[in-house]
Order: C-alpha cells, then structure tokens, then sequence
C-alpha cells in the first residue's frame, strides 16, 4: 500500500495475477481517491443560490464517482478470484463500495430539480447527511481492499523470492554444464519475475529512505546475476581451483544478502539490532542541532543545557572521521579543527546568556540570545561548508585519478600472462584503492544532505569493498589458468562492475553538490538502479530506432503541436510572480520534458532512441501526477465552484497520465512507431490540459488574493472607525 500525492492508489504490482491492466487500476482508483473530495461539494450554505453551472458540475461528478467505484470494484473482484484466501473480504469491501458509489450518484443526481415535480426528491441539498455517510463510507471500503492488495502484492514478492532463493541453492550444487544451463535458464526466469515483482514495489513506495534501499537491493541483484552466471562456469571448468569457488560463493551470498533486504522493506520488519543512519550523519547532526538552538527563541525550557553539549560533542567528534584520515590536506585539517574549537567556545557562549534570560527576561537579555543564536549557527555553517568542501575535493581529485582503470588493465595483463608475482604487486595496488575508495564513501554518507543519498553512499562502499575482493579473486584464478576463456570473461565481469561504480560515483558526487547548493531542478534518479554491462547478453546495447520517412514524417507533424503547446505552457508560467509555487514547479518540469519529446521528433536534442524516449514518458506521466495533486491542494482554499472547474480538469488529466503508464509498459513486438505515435498523442493531451489547468490557477489565485485583500481593507477601515 501506498500514498501517492497524499492519495490512496493501487500499484501496479497488485495485479500481478489477474489480466485487468495496470493502468485500469491506477486510473480508475485515481479517479475514486479524487471523488472522495465529493464532501467539499456539500459544504455550502443551505441559502446560497444554486446556479445552473453548479448544478451541471454537480451531477457529473457524482457520476463520475459511480463510474470509477464501477470500474474499481471489476479490479478488486479480479484480485478476490486470484487469491482466494482473501476473496470473502474483498467482495464484502466492493459490496460496500458499490454500494456507496450509487448512493452518491443518486443523491446528486439533480437535473429534474427545477421541475415541480421533483418536489419530494431526495437530492444532496435535501440529505447533505446521506452524502457524507456515502462518502465515508467509499473512502473505508476502498482502504480495506487496498489494504488487502497490498497484503497480495507483499505475497507474490515472498514467493517469488522463494522460487528464486530455492533454484540458488540447486545451482550451488550442480556439477555438469548441462545441468547448470537448464536450471539457470529457469534461475533467469525467475530473476525477471522478481524484478518485475520488486520494480513496480519500488515505484509505489513514497518513502525516499526505502525506496532508495530497494533500489540499492535490485542493483546487487541485478549485476550479481551476470557474476553468478561467469563466476558459476569458472568453478564448472575448474572445479578443483580454490580461488574459483571463493569467487562463486562471495557472489551467491552476496545475493541472498541483498533477497533478504527486499523482504525487510516490503514487509517493513527492521532486524534487532539494525541502527539508523541518521545516527552517523555529520550533517544530520548539525541540522537537529541548529533546530533545537532555534527552538529557544520560542521555549526557554526546550532543552537542557547538558543536552546541547552533548549533541555538539557527538558532531565533533564524527569530524575525526575528517582529522584522522591520511587523504585530508593539511589545511583542511587544521581549518576543520579551528572551526570545531570556534563552535564549541560558541556554544557555551550562548548557554551563558541563555542561563541569564531564564532568571533575568530583560529586552537587552533577549537580544544578546538572539546574538550568540546567530554566531553559533554562523559557526556551524561553516563548519559544514569545510567538512563539504573537504570530502567533495578529495572524492573528484581520487575519481579523475582512477579514471583510467590502470590497475584493473595491469591485472587482467598479469593474469593472461600468468605472472604471479605481478598478480600479487597488482592486488595489493587494488586493495589500497579499494581503502581510499570506502573512506571517501564514508565522507560522502557525513556530507550527503539527505537519506537516500546516505544509503547510496553506502551502497557504494560496500560494493568497493565486496568487489575488490572478487576481482583479485578472479584475477588468480586466471593467472593459475591463463589460457582459460572463461577465466578471463569472468575477470572481466567484475572488473565492469568495478568501473560502473566508479561511475556512479562521479554522478553520486554531482547530486551531493547539488543538494549542498540548493539545486533541485535535475532529477539524475537512484544511482543504484542497474544499468546493462557490456558481457551480459540479455542486456543488449539500445540502437536507434530507424523508422521510414513516412512515419518520420508523421511524428515529426505531431511533434510541431508539442513544441506549440510547450511555448503556450511557458507563457502561463511566466505570469506567476511566484515561480517556486508547486503547480509552477510542476508545470514547468512537464513544459521541459515535452520540449525534450519535441526535439526528438525532430532527431534533435538529449534523447537518442526509443527507449530514452520511453522512459521520459514515465517521468512526464509521474509528474503530472504529483501536479494533479498539487492542483488539488490548492483548491481546497477556493469556493465551491471554482473549485468544481478545478476538480474536473484534474479529472481529465489523471485518466491520461495513467493510459500513458500504460502505453509505455506495453512491450514494442516491432511496432516502435506505432507506440511512439500513441504516447506523443497522449502527450499532447496532456499538454493542452496542462496549459489550461495553469491559466485556470493562475486566475482563480489572483481572484483569491484580490478577496482577501478586499477583507482586509475592510476590516481594516472597521477597525478605525470604531476607534473614531
């Protein structure tokens, strides 16, 4: 179970078993979450005049609700057939559902209401109760199925780790290529099944700290499945060498490590034991601190001082991660110490004027307060900035040494020539840039900024520090076998792993910047998500897809009206005077992918092949999710019927963020073109909603602010008058 965009939602993973597709689900319990504002339309004043307009609104959305509880309740009887331990349940939470949505559409159903005979009617202006009953009822209803999918969603996961867990463990055991080829095969399946499984968890997770573990999970799996695969028929070929069955084992265990860690986050079961990162984190640290120093201001008696000391002792302490490491400058390290000294002398020059304020309460008193406050967070600012610009140097002056991959090149030498003198000088050149590598991971967790980028610090280090030891591993394995092909593939394997994450270093380092200097527009995702590797198979090299001048022609005559509807979009986000509003935010990342999409019609522009194009689609559709909701938010400070219009634009937008999830989780089966025309229709759509929903805001925001200017002036002119 999920909350996206503050909503409840069905994610994709729920219906794993039953044929209905996932957008079906996702739009029609969208469409059902939106309703559930269906009180806000009740909440009028019983004299207030109802007009033609608001009576039309009205009913059609009560319509709408009936339609969506319709369409919900077909997905939730499909789950209940697949799983009928859970079947009883759920039917009797559609029942109610049902029941709820016809409720709903009755009570709203009001167009013979101008008619004298419609007198005795029951309709929501004669039963406003009848309504939020209804009401309260589809929103438990729909919760209790959804807790339920959930409950499905978390089982196919278990099973299929299971399968997965339990087809290893054959494969641990197997002694002839035949019979690892026919077992790996169905190993792969299952592999596939499970990623599937645990991408569509990942997607609905809103939590950034699980999500970022989850990504972290599936890249192990991910990248351990193609070492499984080479590490496997090295020991097959070799069965008596014992640096093969030491690779082999470090990758399976590592994997069943990483299966578990799946578990742990979809079952949320934290392992005894099990510490929070936050716990470790310098900058965490300092931003409690500085919360809990500001809180005085308000609360005299918010904290006590031995408190405060010991916090800062804790932070300043960590720094010794900094001062003790062999790869800090002299002046970094001598700058840090000053700072610590500085804040520390800082802090308990506040705690000597804070002691005053309690006892004495004077204007001066509560002034200097203010002072040291200010001072002391000054000094921890700048300690930041040090321990930031000390970690950030050291991890770009260590990446662009290693760029090259000298080492790696002189192993793989050493082993084809089987020299292994060289493998041992080699090894241990690899061993201390693995240790450099794990501590400037560790710097970049106490600098990181925000959780998901502790966990991918982490991740990180454990990756150099398992794989380090499986490349050297490996590479002894070749040199005692230098003939060997399977040997070298194997090495060569690890060592891409190796340098994929020195790649994602340089990108890890990037957001860590990013975050520190407040840039939030670029989204680089986890870095954890697996990427292809050059020897694996399955994972072959995109291509750009070639289309004939037809449909060149074609799309390219549907791209001309994106790129309008983008510089329509541009023009109402230009009028907002407050450009770091939600709905502008949103807008303006929806009129940047659109353009993107226009470029590529055109064979311009970042995106290359038909799968960049895909996966900009599910961005594009995920924001304009979240600006769906940000366009709720808002209308929930607007009167009834403006905030009606809203409401049913929104109701547009939703459906067509769905279907184009849809679009582009379909397979291509060689109509790329075909898919490609779909989704930029769809997109179009979108936009032309987009550029609506925006000027509507914009207006109805204005409108707003002009009322309650208006009644500020008047209360305001009250005021003097009774003063007079």
């Amino acid at each position: 179970m999920c909350q996206p965009c503050g909503q409840w939602r069905i994610g994709p993973s729920a219906l794993a078993t039953v044929t209905q597709p996932d957008c079906n689900v996702l739009m029609t319990h969208a469409s059902v979450a939106k309703t559930l504002e269906i009180t806000t339309l009740i909440n009028h004043k019983d004299n207030t005049k109802k007009s033609d307009k608001t009576l039309q609104a009205i009913q059609r959305v009560g319509q709408a609700v009936n339609l969506a509880v319709g369409r919900f309740v077909k997905v939730g009887e499909a789950i209940a057939n697949e799983n009928w331990d859970l079947k009883e349940e759920i039917n009797v939470a559609c029942i109610e559902a049902k029941q709820a949505g016809e409720t709903i559409a009755a009570l709203t159903d009001i167009s013979s209401l101008n008619h004298p005979e419609s007198d005795g009617q029951i309709t929501i202006f004669t039963d406003k109760t009848g309504v939020i009953k209804a009401a309260r009822l589809l929103l438990s209803s729909v919760t209790k199925v959804l807790l339920l999918a959930d409950r499905v969603v978390i089982k196919q996961i278990i099973t299929s780790r299971n399968k997965v867990l339990a087809t290893m463990e054959r494969l641990e055991k197997v002694n002839s290529f035949q019979e690892f080829v026919q077992i790996f095969s169905q190993f792969g399946n299952e592999m596939v099944e499970f990623a599937h499984l645990t991408g569509d968890r990942q997607n609905d997770l809103k939590d950034e700290k699980k999500k970022a573990k989850m990504a972290a999970a599936r890249a192990v799996l991910e990248k351990c499945t193609m070492m499984l695969l080479t590490a496997s028929k090295t020991c097959l070929r070799h069965p008596n060498c014992e640096s093969a069955h030491k690779n082999k084992e470090g990758v399976f265990e590592r994997m069943k490590v990483a299966l578990d860690k799946v578990i742990e986050i979809v079952t949320d079961c934290k392992p005894s034991g099990e510490t929070d990162i936050s716990s470790v984190s310098i900058f965490t640290g300092i931003k409690e601190l500085k919360m809990n120093i500001e809180a005085l201001r308000e609360n005299l008696y918010f904290q006590s001082k031995e408190n405060l000391s010991a916090t800062l002792e804790v932070i300043l302490e960590r720094t010794e991660d900094f001062t003790d490491s062999a790869y800090t400058s002299h002046e970094h390290r001598e700058r840090i110490l000053e700072l610590s000294t500085q804040t520390r002398l800082e802090l308990q020059q506040l705690i000597s004027v804070w002691i005053q304020t309690q006892s004495k309460k004077t204007q001066s008193i509560a002034e200097e307060l203010e002072l040291t406050v200010l001072k002391f967070s000054h000094s921890l600012n700048e300690l930041k900035k040090e321990l930031h610009s000390t970690a950030t140097q050291l991890a770009a002056d260590l990446l662009k040494y290693h760029a090259d991959h000298v080492v790696l090149k002189a192993l793989k030498l050493t082993g084809v020539e089987g020299n292994l003198e060289g493998l041992a000088e080699y090894a241990c050149k690899l061993s201390e840039q693995k240790e450099q590598l794990v501590e400037i991971c560790r710097l970049l967790r106490h600098i990181s900024g925000t959780e998901p980028l502790e966990i991918t610090c982490m991740h990180a280090e454990e990756t150099f520090q398992v794989t380090g030891q499986q490349i050297i591993s490996a590479a002894e394995t070749l040199t005692l076998h230098p003939s060997s092909k399977i040997a070298k593939e194997n090495l060569d394997v690890f060592c891409e792993a190796w340098e994929s994450q020195i790649g994602d270093m340089s990108t890890l380092l990037r957001e860590i910047n990013d975050v520190f200097e407040g840039r939030r527009g670029e989204k680089y995702g986890y870095l954890s998500l697996p990427k292809p590797m050059k020897n694996n198979a399955n994972l072959k090299s995109l291509k750009p897809d070639k289309l004939d001048s037809e449909e060149q022609a074609k799309i390219a005559k549907l791209g001309l009206k994106l790129g309008l509807l983008t510089s329509d979009a541009n023009c109402e986000i230009k009028k907002w005077e407050d450009q770091e509003n939600e709905i502008v935010q949103n807008g303006r990342n929806m009129s940047s992918m659109a353009y993107s999409l226009y470029l590529f019609t055109r064979g311009e522009g970042p995106l290359k092949t038909s799968q960049d194009l895909i996966h900009q689609l599910e961005v594009f559709a995920e924001e304009g999710l979240k600006l769906a909701s940000s366009v709720q938010v808002f209308s929930k400070q607007l009167k009834d019927d403006d905030k009606l219009m809203l409401l049913l634009e929104i109701n547009k937008l939703i459906p067509l963020c769905h279907q184009l999830q849809t679009i582009t989780k379909t397979p291509l089966q060689n109509q790329v073109f075909l898919k490609i025309d779909k989704c930029i229709i769809k997109t179009r759509s979108m936009m032309a909603i987009l550029v609506q929903l925006l000027s509507l805001c914009y207006k109805l925001l204005r409108k707003l602010q002009m009322e309650n200017n208006r009644w500020v002036s008047v209360t305001n002119k009250d005021s003097v008058d009774g003063k007079t």
